[in-house]
């Protein structure tokens, strides 16, 4: 089958980096890269101009971060970051990003990484335009408004999506349905729960009052993040 052309520009402080970089891309021939270089503001240019889809990130470049350029796009692009420090893999996942790449960056994980994101993108159409997703429950297909989602359980093999109006019970696990919805508008707090930020009534202590009035616990592995944000 024949696959959209993806546009794309590769933004790196490190020369190398964006030759190596451009050059895994030119042997991806969905891949049609609009610019690959280091200047922030080039690559600004382009956004602006040119009707960009996917960018390849490095986070720590002079003039502008990686993070302050998502902060700017994020609304409008999807990333995937490459970056030598492992660290910030938790930072970047509140924008729209893909992927994130580690160096030094082997092709094949290259090449992964774009098939990631093929699959987000022709799988399931989650992009806020849309603001809605399918799940295949009970040999159909479900279209549901992300917005409608009240929060989603984990329940071993399979997942519960709470809306407004419903349950569905899906053959999903929780770490591919969170990749599957706008990244900056749904988190998880618990290995049993994902909620959007936007029905976040009260945080108290170690649980979080949602907006339909239930309680869900923030798990230990997630309290550390959830404090980050309130010191926001």
């Amino acid at each position: 089958m024949h696959k959209k052309r993806i546009n794309c520009i590769i933004l790196d402080d490190e020369p190398f980096a964006v030759k190596l970089i451009a050059d895994y891309a030119s042997k991806i021939a969905q891949l049609n890269v609009l610019y690959a270089g280091s200047d922030v503001f080039k690559a600004i240019e382009v956004l602006n101009s040119e009707s960009v889809e996917l960018i390849f990130l490095d986070i720590q470049m002079p003039d502008l971060t990686g993070i302050e350029l998502m902060q700017m796009f994020n609304k409008k692009h999807n990333f995937i970051i490459t970056s030598a420090y492992a660290e910030y893999a938790l930072d970047v996942y509140q924008f729209h990003v893909v992927d994130f790449l580690l160096k030094p960056i082997v092709f094949n994980r290259f090449y992964q990484s774009v098939e990631k994101y093929n699959n987000w993108r022709e799988s399931f159409q989650t992009a806020e335009a849309d603001d809605f997703l399918f799940v295949k429950a009970d040999r159909k297909h479900y279209k549901i408004a992300t917005d409608s989602i009240l929060y989603i359980e984990g329940l071993k093999d399979y997942i519960r999506i709470h809306t407004s109006t419903e349950k569905i019970i899906v053959l999903e696990n929780m770490k591919d349905i969170l990749e599957k919805l706008p990244k900056n508008q749904f988190v998880r707090i618990h290995r049993s729960y994902i909620i959007p930020l936007n029905k976040i009534k009260v945080i108290e202590g170690y649980q979080i009052l949602m907006s339909n009035g239930e309680y869900l616990s923030i798990g230990e592995t997630y309290r550390k993040l959830i404090g980050e944000w309130i010191a926001k």
